[in-house]
């Protein structure tokens, strides 16, 4: 009997839409579930299939089939760092596959049967001795008719992990289908996979680094940082609403990174065990720095002593420091604590009990951190440094416009 055209076009649809997710499925097998917890990553359905047709030599920079068929042109680039978040990985493979203009997994005569479940559109990248890598492709389109966000699937091998393991899918900070429902579910592996766009000579351009195990199960725990405070760097820095006593917005409570997130931003969290004498030098030099580099940095100090708190008093204690400084960029800020969720400072992660916590932020993506630094000559430099180096090459292109 003849089977349906269209009957078989959906079914290899639905074929590649149940294929096409990084995580494995849930097993019911004992062994299924002994094998994804030993393996980094802890499991990866299709994954493996990087490794067929991968060239011999992988260069840093790639450009998929996609590039020269119809589609908004994309430029996705940045660095592969080490779970310090810092240190620079080279020679780590990326393969990444996608839909294409049409929302399809759009194979091409020819090839390997196993690899036409991840399409046509499909390609390695090696990070080089920075960690720099670079893929120019097309902007995926969502499945038709589905309300999944428009993704690039990303599987990582890293030289010294056995096997390779998923992150985060690159989504789309723009498009409508990612709904903070699903922002809220993200997983977070690798960093945050949500892109934010520039726009130069009609090509969309994303600056997007990896951190290598972040949020990965099994990963090997002498390779990771001790985490004292606030989230990780790769994590996307998200919205709190403080009471402004001191600076631009004084009066109000306004959410720093909504307002001022396209740039360069420095989060100074000072809790229970806050050294004033220290909290005036840094608020001076941030305040300088916030000056020297005018639009290009925000910075906000943020006080969460929960001791004997009172609004008024810790609204007064902010507005004399600023006057006292003669402060004219930084903004000063409280909250009651935090741990308090009427502001959503708690979803910081910030622990009081440390001295500082500084986050340093570009474009909502944290790019650096530190915890009890002192203001010493050295660690100015190297705020001043970190700010130098993290730059953003793109920070004046504009941002798309969509209807």
């Amino acid at each position: 009997m003849r089977t349906p055209t269209n009957f078989i076009f959906i079914l290899f649809f639905s074929i590649q839409l149940i294929s096409c997710h990084g995580q494995v499925s849930q097993s019911s097998t004992k062994d299924s579930n002994i094998h994804s917890k030993q393996i980094v990553g802890g499991g990866c359905d299709g994954c493996e299939l990087m490794y067929i047709d991968m060239p011999p030599e992988i260069e840093s920079i790639d450009t998929s089939a996609g590039w020269y068929e119809a589609g908004q042109k994309l430029l996705v680039t940045g660095k592969t760092l080490m779970p310090d978040g810092k240190t620079p990985a080279p020679n780590v493979i990326i393969y990444y596959w996608q839909t294409d203009n049409n929302g399809y997994y759009s194979p091409r005569a020819g090839m390997n049967e196993q690899a036409k479940r991840h399409g046509h559109i499909r390609g390695w990248v090696k990070t080089d001795s920075s960690g720099n890598y670079e893929i120019y492709t097309i902007r995926p389109a969502p499945y038709p008719k589905q309300t999944m966000p428009a993704h690039i699937h990303i599987s990582i091998k890293e030289p010294s992990i056995k096997n390779e393991y998923y992150i985060d899918e690159f989504v789309f900070d723009d498009d409508k289908l990612l709904t903070t429902e699903k922002r809220n579910a993200l997983e977070n592996r690798g960093g945050s996979g949500i892109l934010r766009i520039y726009i130069k000579d009609s090509v969309q351009i994303a600056e997007h680094n990896i951190i290598l195990g972040l949020h990965i199960p099994n990963y090997p725990s002498d390779k990771k940082p001790v985490n004292e405070s606030g989230l990780q760097v790769g994590e996307d820095q998200p919205s709190f609403t403080p009471f402004h006593a001191f600076g631009p917005d004084k009066g109000t409570k306004t959410c720093p990174v909504c307002k001022y997130g396209r740039y360069q931003g420095i989060l100074y969290f000072a809790g229970n065990n806050s050294n004033w004498e220290a909290i005036k030098k840094w608020l001076a030099f941030l305040d300088h720095e916030s000056a020297a580099r005018n639009k290009y940095l925000k910075v906000y100090f943020v006080y969460g002593n929960d001791k004997n708190y009172n609004k008024e008093d810790r609204q007064h204690l902010l507005e004399k420091t600023g006057e006292l400084l003669g402060l004219k960029n930084i903004a000063l800020t409280f909250v009651p604590s935090f741990s308090d969720k009427e502001s959503d400072v708690f979803l910081n992660n910030i622990n009081p009990s440390v001295e500082n916590t500084f986050i340093i932020y570009r474009n909502r993506n944290i790019i650096d951190k530190y915890i009890n630094l002192s203001p010493t000559s050295e660690n100015f430099k190297l705020i001043s440094t970190v700010l130098d180096q993290n730059r953003s090459a793109y920070a004046d292109l504009p941002e798309p416009v969509y209807n």
